[in-house]
């Protein structure tokens, strides 16, 4: 069992970093600050490879795996953790269109998806479906060649600067639960469609949060993803990979967190010495990097698993992305925490970090589904024998 790189991944993760140190780390703070999506330097992540990293090849993607992309996140995350988090949706986007679209739809949308020429989003939550997101209302109904689709979608990320939407939308009878829905990609200028306000977050301020209405959207049956009644499966299979992702995120956070941290406290005197000569401020960072050393193998041996793919890989995403975002706030708040008055202060990165890691406790399916998906697992038989 080697857990060692291999040089492909250390070129990958170096060509990230260097990345994130161009292209994102010096802007992160004025985009917090003036809530601005940085879509030229979004494009010039496309340009970069980094829209379309485990789309195949001959789609027009990096052909790389989910374990490549837990690299790349979360080292561009160490640059802007709220614009990384939105690569990260983008990219499901893609691959979700590069998997499961007709050749005309792949045609159309997938070399414009990589490329950053096009945006895209990801609808499934709605204003009262989230964690319940089978329940959902937004119905699509089938008429002759075309879906006309009514409804509305909440909290979704890129909304209004976008240009395409992946929709989830009840295609079957009001009461057909997860086998009623299919994923249809909706073109964001549609007419019919209205953006909501952008939301005021607590943190990802450098991308939009809006609400998506639809109003009688007409859209060709053709713009289906898989088959009709599908798409509840190809939104959960979307969100294994979703969750590696913002999980990947929070490493990043982590890291560069920790990093601050070691610097300060080697920095900062009280009491005659420096910071990093008292035990108790040393058990803390120890504390920090051995949980941040027991996440980052979380994540890579659920992505492993899910590049496999093994049949409890949903489980090993979920018990990563759980143990990883909490891990990642946690690490965050307690480098704060060192820097003590500094830490509050916006000139100081580190509250905006905690800011942008706390959603990652909710999105993406909360941590408290992330624990109902893991106990559903292993209340079945031989699967708490098989998880080891």
């Amino acid at each position: 069992m080697d857990f060692s790189l291999t040089d492909d991944q250390k070129a990958l993760v170096q060509a990230a970093a260097d990345f994130s140190r161009a292209e994102l780390a010096d802007h992160a703070a004025e985009w917090d600050a003036t809530s601005h999506f940085p879509v030229e330097v979004i494009r010039r992540a496309g340009e970069a490879g980094f829209l379309g990293i485990y789309l195949p090849e001959e789609r027009g993607g990096l052909g790389l795996s989910r374990l490549d992309a837990s690299l790349i996140f979360e080292q561009l995350s160490q640059g802007c953790i709220s614009t990384t988090a939105y690569l990260t949706i983008h990219n499901m986007v893609a691959w979700m269109v590069a998997s499961w679209g007709s050749e005309s739809l792949r045609a159309s949308w997938v070399d414009r998806l990589t490329s950053g020429e096009c945006l895209g989003c990801y609808c499934l939550t709605e204003p009262g479906s989230g964690s319940d997101a089978a329940s959902l209302r937004t119905k699509a109904v089938r008429q002759g060649d075309e879906y006309v689709i009514s409804g509305s979608k909440m909290f979704i990320s890129g909304a209004g600067a976008n240009d395409v939407l992946v929709v989830m939308a009840r295609t079957g009878a009001p009461n057909s639960g997860a086998g009623g829905v299919s994923a249809i990609l909706v073109p964001a200028d549609a007419e019919g469609i209205e953006y909501g306000k952008n939301e005021e977050k607590m943190g990802w301020k450098s991308q939009p949060t809006r609400l998506i209405s639809f109003d009688g959207v007409r859209v060709p049956v053709g713009n289906r993803l898989g088959e009709e009644g599908e798409g509840f499966k190809l939104a959960m299979k979307g969100l294994d990979g979703g969750r590696l992702n913002i999980a990947s995120c929070s490493l990043g956070a982590a890291q560069h967190a920790l990093t601050l941290a070691r610097n300060y406290m080697g920095e900062r005197k009280q009491f005659g010495r420096e910071l990093s000569h008292f035990q108790a401020l040393q058990f803390k960072l120890a504390d920090m990097a051995t949980e941040l050393s027991a996440a980052r193998l979380m994540v890579r041996h659920a992505a492993w698993r899910l590049d496999q793919g093994d049949p409890e890989a949903t489980a090993y995403c979920a018990m990563a992305k759980r143990f990883a975002t909490d891990m990642g706030f946690s690490v965050c708040n307690e480098a704060l925490q060192l820097h003590g008055g500094y830490g509050y202060l916006r000139e100081f990165p580190l509250e905006r970090m905690v800011r942008d890691t706390r959603v990652h406790q909710i999105l993406e399916g909360t941590n408290e589904i992330m624990r109902v998906i893991v106990a559903r697992r292993l209340l079945a038989d031989g699967v708490v024998e098989a998880l080891q």
